[in-house]
């Protein structure tokens, strides 16, 4: 044979095998993670112990984020509490402290100012130190059809509800990086996965919150900080005085969730590590059939299970989460 044509042949040769390399690779890894997901749905993931970590808690005045923080004291963790209620922190605080926490450190803050988050925070690392566990909890909800929404409140939603984990991943996620260790977790909802009638400023919101805490995932994977975990929750409404008013047309497959229950599984995805958690779990069938779904089926399924009403009869409560 031809020398330049054997060189030939060769070098044309070698993306095919290349190619074919990365194939079995990933196909190999493939399989060895579906093999270890099966073994995680069958036999729980351990619980990591989170005693000594030190967790922070926006919103924790009241609500949901009242209620996680206990969860935390509970389990021994060192409390940071933000909220913009004095008051209410201060009551979450003496509460955690007599559910059996040791080191409760209340902090007033407007976590929809940049530079008040920046602030507290620089506060929190010097009296405290580095958070490892950050949940983003305090959002709020408007509850008006879009062009009766007034662009002031708008904007706040967004301050609230997205801008505020940007500013907090910023002031505490380089300690994490420095020592590969942490958790992130962002209170989203199934309004960050679905638009919803009367929701328009309050999905957008939590849209953005969820691609955000995705994105910063992705990064981490990517420079194999594999320290730092990431979870994601989508609950459905959760009686918290949040959405006072709201209804569901389903029960049943949809219903308006109890505080206690979302929290034990809030915590318990935090504790397994889990990168998504949707409650009730009928909502991760609902994502799949949004998938493929005709849009006219995927809006009779709306309407069945309430969704073009849920806001109808929207009351909110002076004191938000």
């Amino acid at each position: 044979m031809n020398l330049s044509l054997f060189i030939g042949v060769s070098q044309n040769m070698a993306p095919d095998l290349n190619s074919a390399k990365k194939l079995f690779i990933f196909l190999g890894k493939s399989v060895f993670a579906l093999l270890e997901a099966m073994v995680f749905a069958l036999i729980p993931k351990p619980r990591k112990d989170v005693a000594g970590e030190i967790v922070l808690v926006t919103g924790a005045g009241s609500g949901l984020g009242r209620l996680l923080a206990l969860s935390f004291a509970h389990l021994g963790s060192v409390l940071v509490l933000w909220d913009i209620s004095k008051e209410g922190n201060e009551e979450t605080c003496k509460m955690a402290r007599e559910a059996g926490a040791t080191r409760v450190y209340a902090y007033t803050c407007d976590c929809s100012r940049r530079e008040e988050v920046y602030r507290v925070a620089d506060q929190v690392k010097k009296e405290v130190g580095d958070v490892s566990i950050l949940i983003n909890n305090a959002g709020i909800v408007t509850g008006k059809n879009f062009l009766d929404c007034p662009d002031e409140l708008m904007e706040k939603s967004f301050d609230v509800n997205f801008k505020a984990h940007l500013w907090t991943y910023k002031a505490f996620l380089p300690a994490m990086i420095a020592s590969n260790h942490g958790h992130l977790v962002c209170i989203s909802s199934l309004a960050g996965l679905i638009g919803a009638n009367g929701l328009a400023d309050y999905c957008a919101s939590k849209f953005a919150a969820f691609g955000f805490a995705e994105s910063v995932f992705v990064e981490t994977f990517v420079r194999k900080q594999t320290g730092i975990k990431t979870t994601i929750v989508c609950p459905f409404l959760i009686k918290t005085g949040m959405f006072e008013g709201c209804t569901t047309g389903c029960p049943t497959l949809l219903p308006i969730l109890e505080p206690e229950y979302a929290v034990r599984k809030i915590v318990d995805a935090i504790l397994q590590e889990k990168l998504y958690l949707y409650i009730p779990r009928f909502l991760y069938f609902m994502m799949f059939l949004k998938s493929f779904m005709p849009l006219k089926a995927a809006l009779l399924l709306t309407e069945y299970l309430g969704g073009f009403t849920l806001m109808d009869g929207f009351l909110g409560h002076k004191k938000q989460d």
